[in-house]
């Protein structure tokens, strides 16, 4: 069977791009060379933070993006496990079998096994004398030990937000009962960053380092905590088409897009999808399946579609404060004027309804740990806004992320946009060049 071999050659790098300082010592010693932080979100659409005309309080986001670039056209894979193998190898995920060519490649998927010669980028960066850190979701094979990573944190995420079941840390599976009353997926992979960062800084003070923090927000379930929740309560009451038109205008204004809203697509959903009188049989009337217009709702239906993205706003408000937290980790100990940071999403926003893990307790709050909801496709196109569909397709609410990136030292100009083309795969050959790390000159064989 053969496999894909694509791209001929290492990915471009972005340096010309970032216009970065030609005075920044790239190729110096370990000492000199910047720290990097990749921060990934999960399901968050192209408009969901404050700085892509959102109307959700990211105000950590929002300094990144003052203090450094926003990119306008910025790419990923539309789906969860191949972008993470794209962000880490710096390679199509085709070409390492984290995802297949229907009717081509049997050995590539979310289940499949990377090739020998495909390693992360924690093995690039060893040579030049950098120690790794993993905090979040993996969805990768293989192990965070086994990528490189001196430490390792994987969050389960599989019963929702408040459970840590399936939890592994260093290649050792956690007890599901410790700290399971104060438990948050996203508070729990914040601080294990910061642990991480404490010990190198004890450990390593001349070394630099490199984070990768994954966070599972704000794919659903929709799962937060009741105070962040309570900020957004009433917010959303005017609906998707008004809220797509406000986040619209937002973006012209700054000029990240040029273009007319996208039209609702009320037929195109996942067709993994509950049906919705399914999901109304499981749930109750007031959930809706499909992209239809606000005006069509009923009464209980918009109240109830309000308080969803309420918690959605919430799961992405709270993601913006534990990334502040480790900001501010890397603050304390000096680190921050050359660390490079990452911002990007795995994929647009989701318009998935699937009911998982402990499964969905009507009776229960919306947001809370017995409630197993998701956003939907009305919200999700808002999210998105103003591409089309969302998650899983190749439209650009499917593939289009935002891209922040900062680093004081490094970058000469502040608050700008690039609207260069770019996709996830141009991350590691950046670092490379940016570090002096070693390069491959081509794609290894196919097969190992």
């Amino acid at each position: 069977m053969k496999t894909s071999c694509f791209p001929r050659r290492f990915p471009k790098s972005l340096l010309a791009v970032l216009s970065i300082a030609l005075c920044h010592p790239c190729a110096a010693d370990a000492r000199q060379k910047p720290n990097i932080l990749i921060i990934v979100a999960d399901d968050m659409g192209f408009s969901d933070a404050g700085c892509y005309g959102s109307e959700i309080q990211t105000p950590n986001l929002d300094k990144l993006a003052a203090d450094g670039l926003r990119f306008t056209q910025f790419y990923n894979t539309a789906r969860c496990w191949s972008s993470r193998a794209s962000i880490l190898t710096g390679y199509y995920a085709q070409s390492v079998r984290r995802d297949a060519i229907t009717g081509f490649d049997s050995e590539g998927g979310g289940n499949g096994n990377r090739q020998k010669w495909a390693t992360l980028l924690p093995h690039y960066l060893k040579p030049l004398g950098y120690h790794s850190y993993h905090s979040g979701k993996w969805h990768l094979d293989g192990s965070g030990s086994a990528g490189g990573f001196e430490h390792s944190y994987i969050s389960g995420g599989g019963n929702g937000y408040f459970d840590p079941s399936g939890t592994i840390e260093d290649d050792v599976k956690l007890s599901a009962t410790k700290d399971k009353e104060n438990y948050y997926s996203t508070i729990a992979i914040a601080d294990h960053a910061v642990k991480y960062l404490k010990k190198h800084a004890a450990n390593y003070p001349d070394k630099p380092f490199f984070q990768y923090l994954a966070f599972h927000s704000p794919h659903f379930p929709l799962h937060a905590l009741p105070e962040d929740i309570a900020i957004y309560k009433d917010r959303y009451v005017a609906g998707w088409d008004a809220l797509r038109e406000e986040r619209l205008a937002k973006l012209s204004k700054a000029g990240i897009v040029d273009c007319p809203l996208s039209r609702l697509e009320p037929d195109t959903v996942p067709g993994w999808n509950l049906p919705e009188t399914a999901l109304q049989k499981r749930i109750g009337p007031e959930e809706v399946g499909h992209a239809v217009p606000w005006n069509t709702l009923t009464s209980g239906q918009k109240k109830f579609q309000a308080a969803k993205m309420a918690v959605h706003a919430a799961m992405v408000h709270r993601m913006d404060i534990e990334i502040g937290r480790v900001l501010e980790q890397i603050r304390s100990i000096g680190g921050f004027e050359n660390t490079i940071v990452f911002f990007v999403s795995d994929n647009g926003a989701s318009a998935e309804q699937i009911i998982r893990g402990l499964g969905e307790d009507p009776s229960a709050p919306i947001g809370s740990e017995k409630s197993y909801l998701g956003m939907g496709p009305g919200w999700s196109s808002a999210s998105n806004t103003p591409f089309r569909l969302h998650k899983s397709w190749n439209h650009e609410g499917g593939i289009a992320t935002p891209l922040i990136v900062s680093w004081p030292a490094g970058i000469t100009t502040h608050n700008e946009l690039r609207t260069d083309p770019g996709h996830l795969i141009d991350i590691v050959p950046t670092i490379l060049e940016i570090t002096g790390g070693k390069q491959p000159s081509a794609v290894p064989p196919c097969r190992d």
